[in-house]
């Protein structure tokens, strides 16, 4: 096993430019798909072929999936989240723009700062981690602000409100993570709940609210899928662990804020979708608050 770097070198710098590049598009791409294949659904499509690969993988590398480890109830809480989380995004983008919604995805960081130095002490905030908390505030407000008026494509807000729903759900399966024994467990068990419970929970939802499932698709939403499951779902984890395993993860979280940035791009050269004042200052902020959020507190000097 290679020694864990100090500093992204450039091969870690490529593989997470490429990771942030195609988490924006994908986005786009979810939307794009969503006339020929119902939110849920699609996500559930998704998660059923994601979680057949990482086995084949688990498989293929020797790594045990159904140890009797003690963490088979934090698993099903973490994968119960992380369902809820696509659920959520999947179906705000019936009613907001792509970019908005990652903007108000990306908030995640910020959900796990505020919870989980209640359940580990040693992670307790320091002054510039509540900055970067109140620029995070400031940016939910700006956007949201945006959202519930009329004008341009109309009101936005239930989409919006399911982005920060997800947003706050990416951030507690982070924590459920962090504060259990899952941290401890090899990183594609840990993705392995994640997906298989959502291959579970999703297409029962799906059933639920109605979607239809239809099995007759275009060309491009077959395409769509196969990247969604394929790079998003699987490879794409896979990369952003190992990643974690061999570099400092405050150091690449830096990287994660030009996934918004890429998601309004792209949205607005492929869907047309407008890029307003309200929605730049409110992705600046959480970038800021991103980075206050993640550095880390000074030496005590006593």
């Amino acid at each position: 096993m290679s020694a864990r770097r100090e500093h992204l070198d450039g091969r870690a710098i490529a593989i997470l430019l490429v990771c942030c590049l195609f988490w924006g598009v994908q986005q786009v791409m979810v939307k794009a798909t969503l006339p020929e294949l119902a939110p849920v659904f699609q996500a559930a499509l998704r998660f059923v072929g994601a979680t057949a690969l990482l086995w084949l993988w688990c498989r293929w590398r020797g790594v045990p999936l159904f140890q009797r480890d003690g963490t088979l109830g934090a698993g099903l809480l973490a994968g119960a989240l992380f369902a809820g989380e696509f659920a959520a995004m999947y179906l705000g983008l019936q009613y907001t723009t792509a970019s908005r919604l990652t903007v108000f995805l990306y908030t995640s960081p910020f959900w796990v700062a505020l919870v989980l130095p209640w359940l580990v002490p040693a992670e307790r905030l320091h002054r510039l981690q509540w900055l970067g908390l109140a620029c995070a505030f400031a940016a939910v407000l700006f956007a949201l602000r945006e959202g519930f008026a009329q004008g341009g494509a109309g009101p936005t807000w239930r989409g919006d409100l399911l982005a920060l729903a997800a947003g706050a759900l990416w951030g507690l399966t982070t924590v459920s993570i962090r504060a259990t024994r899952l941290v401890r467990v090899a990183p594609e068990k840990m993705l392995f709940y994640q997906v298989a419970v959502s291959a579970v929970v999703l297409p029962l939802l799906s059933l639920a609210l109605g979607e239809p499932w239809r099995w007759r698709w275009s060309a491009f939403a077959a395409s769509s899928l196969a990247l969604q499951t394929v790079v998003g779902a699987f490879a794409s984890y896979l990369a952003w662990m190992w990643l974690l395993a061999h570099y400092p993860a405050t150091r690449m979280s830096v990287f994660s804020f030009l996934t918004p940035i890429f998601a309004l791009m792209a949205g607005a050269l492929w869907l047309g979708e407008p890029i307003t004042v309200s929605l730049v200052v409110a992705l600046a902020l959480v970038a800021l608050g991103m980075l206050l959020v993640n550095r880390r507190a000074p030496a005590r000097s006593d």
